[in-house]
């Protein structure tokens, strides 16, 4: 059976750390997975599934004493495939695989999967001219590089990576674990004090500027007829909604204190980086996710997955299909009026919770493993990806 290690920066809660987790148990190929740095949470849930997970101690992103150890562990591995995840372990990852093959029979095929390059940022850091220097060069160190949209292979064209080098697998999203469950729905609604019958406005993602929280909190505080520049709010009818925040980050402290200027810190739950997002989506009536700037958009199909009505700024997933495909998902802009007023009314429509749009299928993730574990053969690498590629050729153009 081909042997895979996996290698990404970190394994705290994340929307790329999720979905290696997720992926690790469709994979029809033997997994082991290496971090750079602390194993965190999902490391925890990946080692509970029985696949060993590899802590590297990497301190920091110049902590060259990292590459060696990678490289040891490589070779003492014997890897068919090296997959990388994350910038930084696309950079390590690349060149360790390459050095580690030189004493092997052969060098590993190297796969790396961009899941976070977005308009003029990469994870978080500005794609400065030394950051876009670093990545090409390391890239043509690799057998071929997943883009997990259109838009992403767009940007590596841009970058000056080679259309022929690119393939897109898009993400995947397992429905059945995301399935609507009434049980654990009133179950997380009691741990985080929310009664049965409060309509609730859900976010999920890191506590970070470009998700825009800050947008949804002032929504809700419209829905709950706050006072805002001293004057009450007119047509907020619909008092006592509450907002629903899943995810940590630096972002936590001035979104409270936000909560409590507008008047509403009591109607927030800050539920913090948790492995049940599904129980989460299940405590929602509404998924709202006004983030300006996605490269795939993973938590509005899970939303759409746990059958809720979705609302969104930006999200290639649902944007690449018919709108027939996702009925409950629908575009806003970035005006919390316009968010207050749509999320009202959503509020107060009935809802089957059981009907799941077919856009959830058409991201199913035993496709996107079906789809990686053909890529790690030599002769799909040798003879090309055909259907994916020209995506990726199309996007260039």
């Amino acid at each position: 059976m081909t042997r895979v290690l996996h290698v990404i920066t970190g394994l705290e809660y994340g929307g790329a750390e999720r979905q290696l987790a997720m992926l690790l148990r469709h994979l029809p190929v033997s997994c082991e997975v290496a971090t750079l740095t602390r194993a965190g949470a999902v490391g925890a849930e990946i080692r509970r599934s029985g696949v060993p997970v590899h802590e590297i101690g990497m301190r920091g992103n110049r902590d060259l004493g990292a590459l060696p150890r990678l490289v040891r562990l490589i070779r003492r591995g014997r890897y068919d495939v090296v997959h990388t995840h994350l910038y930084r372990a696309c950079v390590y990852g690349r060149i360790a695989a390459r050095l580690a093959g030189m004493s092997m029979a052969g060098t590993p095929r190297i796969i790396a999967t961009e899941h976070s390059l977005g308009d003029g940022r990469i994870e978080g850091r500005a794609t400065t001219r030394g950051v876009r220097a670093l990545y090409r060069a390391t890239e043509r160190l690799g057998s071929a590089t997943v883009a997990v949209s259109p838009a992403v292979a767009a940007r590596l064209c841009a970058w000056g990576v080679r259309p022929g080098r690119i393939v897109v697998i898009p993400n995947g999203v397992d429905a059945a674990a995301f399935a609507f469950d009434p049980a654990r729905r009133a179950a997380v609604r009691r741990r985080f004090g929310i009664g049965p019958d409060e309509p609730v406005v859900g976010g999920v993602g890191r506590l970070v500027p470009g998700k825009r929280f800050d947008l949804l909190i002032e929504a809700v505080a419209r829905l709950n007829g706050a006072r805002m520049d001293g004057a009450r709010m007119d047509g907020a009818g619909s008092d006592g909604v509450r907002l629903l925040l899943v995810g940590a980050g630096p972002l936590r402290e001035e979104l409270a204190r936000s909560a409590r200027d507008l008047g509403i810190a009591e109607r927030v739950v800050f539920a913090g980086a948790t492995a049940d997002v599904a129980g989460a989506l299940a405590a929602m009536d509404v998924l709202a996710a006004p983030s300006v700037q996605e490269t795939f958009g993973l938590g509005v199909l899970e939303g759409l997955a746990a059958g809720l009505p979705v609302r969104y700024t930006a999200c290639p997933a649902i944007d690449a299909l018919p709108p027939a495909d996702a009925p409950d998902a629908r575009r806003l802009p970035s005006d919390p009026g316009i968010w207050s007023a749509e999320l009202g009314r959503v509020l107060r429509a009935p809802r089957d919770r059981t009907r799941v749009p077919p856009a959830v299928a058409r991201y199913a993730i035993a496709e996107q493993a079906a789809e990686l574990a053909r890529l790690y053969r030599p002769e799909r690498l040798d003879r090309g990806a055909a259907p994916t590629r020209e995506r990726a050729q199309d996007a260039a153009t």
